[in-house]
């Protein structure tokens, strides 16, 4: 059912972050629906230069990799020929050179003919995948705006198929689910926000290429516990090793990695973000794992939020066991 689900279940995020600009519209007389459609297409625009960045991250490190693979070869070569010989072991350097640098040629041809070739095998191989994607993302759009649309009266609905004895607890309880995602993902943002202005500026001092973008990525993988920021220092680092090697420039993405994290980590998050979750953090590489298995790239994004509503639900549940009469005696 993961499959079914997750289309539903990235509308229903999407629509729940982007409903704040959808009420702010609204508060200005702006007609619901045009609101709900000014909300997505602010909504999609922020996407869309997020892939921008990525894609700019790309174009800028995969030609320098393609020019620094035979040196790094030569390098490596240097170092680990003498060593094999003593134990009688011989490879083929030159091949190994011709190989890697093909094989990142490949990826970067400017042959037009080769490209256009190249993209329309892909998508004669991958049509069906294109075709799921292609339905899932309208899919998506289209649910999206009829929750923007009509957020109010789908929860409506929903009270009405609850039991009438269980319809204050469940509200309770949705009132705090709600209030703990609305401080999480207003913390968040101005996390990113100080982070990425922070990281940008950072690697700009020290010199690197495509500073701005890096530092923006790096705090947006903020979102992703633990695995998002070691993919953004891995990043800095690649790239430092690309353009200048290991020199004094090492030391300067160090520091400026080292001090992020005791700002993120140490000030920003517990005063911003705080202990709002609550989670421990074996449970929250547990959570990565989980929902990432159930629902991929976009599980691994929502892990800590649905953790946060689970963990209300959790204490709720251990507050009543607490006071049935079965635990008391």
């Amino acid at each position: 059912m993961a499959e079914i689900l997750t289309p539903f279940l990235a509308a229903f995020i999407l629509a729940y972050i982007l409903r704040p600009v959808c009420t702010w519209l609204g508060r200005h007389r702006v007609p619901h629906p045009i609101a709900a459609l000014i909300s997505m297409v602010t909504g999609l625009t922020i996407l869309f230069l997020i892939l921008v960045l990525f894609g700019t991250l790309l174009k800028q490190e995969i030609p320098m990799i393609r020019a620094q693979a035979p040196h790094w070869i030569q390098d490596i070569q240097a170092w680990l020929e003498p060593k094999l010989v003593q134990f009688h072991i011989q490879l083929d350097w030159v091949g190994l050179k011709t190989s890697a640098t093909e094989k990142v040629a490949q990826h970067l041809n400017d042959n037009a003919d080769a490209l256009v070739s190249s993209t329309f095998d892909t998508v004669l191989m991958s049509g069906s995948s294109i075709v799921t994607a292609f339905v899932n993302s309208v899919l998506i759009l289209f649910v999206m705006f009829y929750l923007l649309l009509d957020w109010h009266h789908f929860f409506q609905l929903l009270k009405k198929m609850i039991p009438v004895r269980a319809q204050a607890t469940v509200q309770q309880l949705a009132m705090q689910a709600d209030t703990l995602l609305s401080q999480y993902l207003r913390g968040m943002f101005i996390v990113i926000a100080i982070m990425a202005t922070y990281y940008g500026c950072g690697l700009s001092l020290v010199g690197l290429n495509g500073a701005i973008p890096l530092g923006v990525f790096t705090a947006l993988m903020i979102v992703i516990p633990y695995i998002g920021i070691a993919l953004g220092f891995s990043l800095a680092v690649l790239t430092t090793l690309l353009q200048f090697g290991i020199d004094i420039h090492m030391i300067g993405v160090l520091a400026v990695y080292g001090g992020g994290q005791m700002i993120e980590g140490f000030f920003l998050t517990p005063r911003l973000v705080g202990e709002r979750i609550g989670l421990h953090p074996v449970a929250v590489l547990f959570a990565l794992l989980f929902f990432g298995q159930l629902f991929g790239f976009f599980g691994v994004l929502l892990a800590l939020p649905i953790s946060a509503v689970t963990l209300v639900l959790v204490k709720f549940a251990w507050q009543r066991y607490q006071q049935s009469a079965w635990y008391q005696q």
